[in-house]
């Protein structure tokens, strides 16, 4: 089995500092690893090119919005979508996604309707609202913090004999953090069956990866916590697929957790706050370009006959088309409103909150200055 034979070379010392990395498909498309592609029909990885395509068009069309001022800060996906969509597709139906913050192709592909997510962005509390029976927590700005929420949630589904499995995301500075080696170490102990994916786009914030950990991988950092670590290139759909989809179905019979790290690159900022020219050179971006997970999808996808570079610029632009409408129906719902701020943390809001909000109430009834 893929996970285990590898996670055999980690748990004795070696494979964690080879840098040996699993990748199924070469940059040009070209399949380079026939006999570990994933059981997925030609027209499925296709479905799947297009969720893809859906979190770039919706992406590009939110940083054009958060440029003309009409929606808040937001944090960028580019070049980060098999990451994404892979592990999202390798999910069970009842399995659960635990977020961070840019995870934008995972929401989408597991039940997150855009609206939601843009309504999010534009500071609406509304936008953590999720579907009665989407199994997704919302969005994680604090570093680390969810994967404490996804570890219980794992053994939660243990406890209650349930077949479910926890998918987790963290970046690779999130992995410098207590929350971080809390969550794995707790998670070996009680062989929680949960998968933790690192989205290692090389930068936390504005720090190099390099300049925030002397871990070789993030991978190796399962080694301490005794649980099994797989090095993957996260530019590839078919590897991203295939590792989640062994980590989820070893976790579903008892195997425990496992630590995926998703090796890609963040082609843009990590916030419309951030200039990222201030902290890396534009060559850089350049040498990753050609690395671009959609680039990769479409060029095997034409090969085998699927699409066309007119099917692709067509579909394109349907999709920012259906973003914008989608945007246009959360500026319809008006500006955010204050009192949203009080109501959503607390199931019961505790006296010193609604004393607060008691106030502001009052306030706006003209009551007090």
């Amino acid at each position: 089995m893929l996970i285990q034979d590898y996670t055999a070379e980690l748990i004795r010392g070696y494979g964690a500092l080879t840098g040996r990395m699993l990748r199924i498909m070469d940059e040009n498309g070209v399949v380079q690893e026939p006999d570990l592609v994933p059981a997925l029909q030609d027209e499925q990885w296709l479905e799947l090119y297009k969720a893809m395509m859906l979190t770039r068009a919706a992406d590009d069309k939110a940083l054009q919005l958060q440029r003309q001022g009409r929606m808040l800060t937001y944090a960028p996906n580019t070049g980060q979508e098999a990451a994404q969509v892979g592990p999202a597709a390798a999910m069970g139906k009842n399995d659960w996604l635990v977020p961070a913050f840019r995870e934008l192709g995972a929401w989408l592909h597991r039940g997150i309707d855009l609206k939601s997510v843009y309504l999010y962005w534009y500071g609406n509390e509304f936008g953590s609202h999720f579907p009665e029976g989407v199994k997704v927590l919302p969005i994680a700005v604090p570093i680390g913090t969810q994967l404490h929420h996804a570890v219980g949630i794992a053994m939660a589904s243990n406890i209650k004999g349930e077949d479910d499995v926890t998918v987790a995301y963290i970046g690779d500075g999130g992995t410098s953090t207590g929350d971080f080696s809390e969550a794995l170490n707790f998670a070996g102990v009680f062989n929680a069956p949960v998968v933790f994916i690192v989205q290692n786009n090389q930068y936390a914030i504005s720090v190099a990866r390099g300049k925030q950990t002397k871990a070789v991988t993030m991978a190796q950092k399962a080694v301490a916590a005794g649980i099994p670590g797989i090095l993957v290139d996260g530019n590839d759909l078919f590897a991203m697929y295939a590792a989640t989809k062994e980590a989820v179905e070893r976790a579903r019979s008892g195997g425990g957790p496992t630590l995926i790290e998703a090796y890609t690159y963040r082609l843009g900022a990590h916030t419309t706050s951030d200039d990222p020219t201030k902290y890396r050179e534009d060559s850089e971006v350049e040498e990753w370009k050609p690395r671009d997970p959609l680039r990769r999808m479409k060029a095997y996808l034409i090969r085998q006959g699927l699409w066309s570079e007119e099917q692709d610029a067509a579909l394109y632009e349907q999709y920012g088309a259906y973003a914008l409408d989608v945007f246009r129906q959360v500026e319809a719902e008006g500006e955010p409103k204050v009192e949203d701020l009080f109501k959503y943390t607390y199931k019961e809001m505790p006296a010193h909150i609604r004393e607060q909000y008691e106030e502001y109430v009052q306030y706006l009834e003209g009551k007090v200055d």
